[in-house]
């Protein structure tokens, strides 16, 4: 029997109550509960930027739970005035709830290094988890191909796939809030409130639209967005922390060749292949710490290369990220042969010590229909009334050499500024 009510203390939206005596809520404990949602205790929020952030060590456990906590606060008070929507909560709720469940370890990371994809993954657990499938059909035969239409952002009411996944969702506003608070950015703090109360529901479309009163505390949403994209998200030393990671799982796959490499069923199943073609219990048997432990093992590798580059990233001895978006890209061919010059000289593999990454932060864009405004003369596009939001609709772009600390980049960069 479940308890009556569960509470989640939360350091950004406090006691989180959920109550087993509403069939929603009591759904939501049963599925919290499942190996496969409490699996997400065991993945960083972040993934390797604690490396980077010291205070950023949140899960996506946590997320997922202030995600599902917002969009209660938002469904429920758009449904005080639009009652006719109030069976689309189970939806909306699990939706906000189950939205990150497929995450791999490191998060977003482990996509870069394994080239993974966690919507896939949610959707295969969602379907193939046992515990999981079971509560969702029990609960109701239509919630799973539901879920399958807010993920696609294909529901035939634009507002239950808006709250989970569009320009301005419960997902954006908690982990902007969430990432703010642990990485110690101040200036992420968003006006939760107002913007909550100034979300609405287009009657016609049935789409979800802002209140022009709320205008103010969307723009500054967004600035906020822009300022953790480019500040925390791409900060270069997450940048060279990614390279070191990446490089040694694919130097792990090449001594895997050899018949040498110490590594559990999972891990090899990861090594091996297709990351989307996994089998669940391989993939769902991997977390951080499964992660950290072969990294940790592999310290003492014969591979020089291997336990190098596990050494770097164990003990925090990145490589060097330096700026080199004023350089010509045309001219990064010839950066790039000098750093690996220098490199073979100083007795470093080059492709592996050295490279060039892109940082991208798209701005504001009208991905998923934008954010609509309410105005006196109806709904418009916020970027058409805001100068604000207009001018971050610019791309940002940086471009970055990576190099271990013992090459002098302004060896490489003299020959080209």
């Amino acid at each position: 029997m479940l308890a009556k009510r569960r509470t989640y203390h939360d350091p950004l939206h406090g006691a989180i109550t959920l109550d087993a005596a509403d069939a929603t809520e009591a759904l939501l404990i049963q599925l919290i509960d499942t190996p496969a949602f409490q699996r997400l205790r065991r993945i960083r929020q972040l993934g390797s930027a604690s490396l980077t952030f010291h205070g950023a060590e949140s899960s996506r456990f946590t997320h997922s739970l202030g995600v599902m906590a917002i969009a209660r606060r938002a469904f429920d008070s758009i449904t005080l005035h639009h009652p006719e929507l109030w069976a689309y909560r189970p939806v909306v709720l699990c939706g906000a709830l189950l939205h990150d469940i497929g995450h791999g370890p490191f998060s977003h990371t482990c996509e870069e290094v394994f080239g993974n994809q966690h919507e896939h993954w949610t959707m295969r657990i969602l379907q193939e988890s046992a515990p999981v499938r079971h509560l969702l059909d029990q609960a109701d035969p239509t919630l799973l191909p539901q879920l399958q239409q807010v993920y696609q952002k294909q529901h035939p009411v634009p507002l239950v796939w808006q709250l989970v996944s569009s320009q301005l969702d419960c997902d954006r506003l908690d982990y902007l809030m969430r990432d703010s608070h642990f990485t110690g950015a101040t200036y992420g703090k968003l006006d939760l409130d107002r913007i909550l109360m100034a979300l609405q529901v287009d009657p016609s479309s049935q789409q979800m639209v802002v209140a022009g009163k709320g205008m103010a505390a969307i723009e500054h949403y967004l600035i906020v967005r822009f300022f953790m994209y480019a500040q925390i998200y791409n900060h270069p030393k997450n940048l060279a922390s990614t390279w070191v990671l990446d490089q040694a799982f694919r130097q792990a796959r090449v001594v895997r060749t050899s018949g040498t490499l110490p590594a559990d069923e999972s891990m090899n199943s990861w090594l091996q292949g297709d990351c989307d073609h996994l089998p669940l219990e391989h993939y769902l048997a991997a977390d951080d710490g499964v992660f950290l432990y072969h990294l940790q093992r592999w310290q003492q590798h014969s591979d020089r290369i291997l336990a190098d580059l596990c050494r770097r990233f164990i003990d925090r001895d990145l490589l060097k990220a330096t700026d080199i978006s004023a350089i010509a890209p045309e001219r990064y061919p010839d950066v790039l042969a000098k750093l690996h010059e220098l490199l073979e000289q100083a007795g470093f593999a080059p492709d592996v010590y050295g490279g060039i990454r892109v940082a991208r932060s798209s701005g504001y864009t009208l991905y998923q229909r934008g954010i609509k405004l309410l105005t006196e003369t109806g709904l418009q596009e916020i970027s058409d009334v805001s100068p604000l939001v207009k001018t971050l609709t610019q791309p940002l772009q940086r471009n970055y050499l990576i190099h271990p600390r013992d090459i002098n980049a302004q060896r490489v960069l003299e020959h080209f500024t």
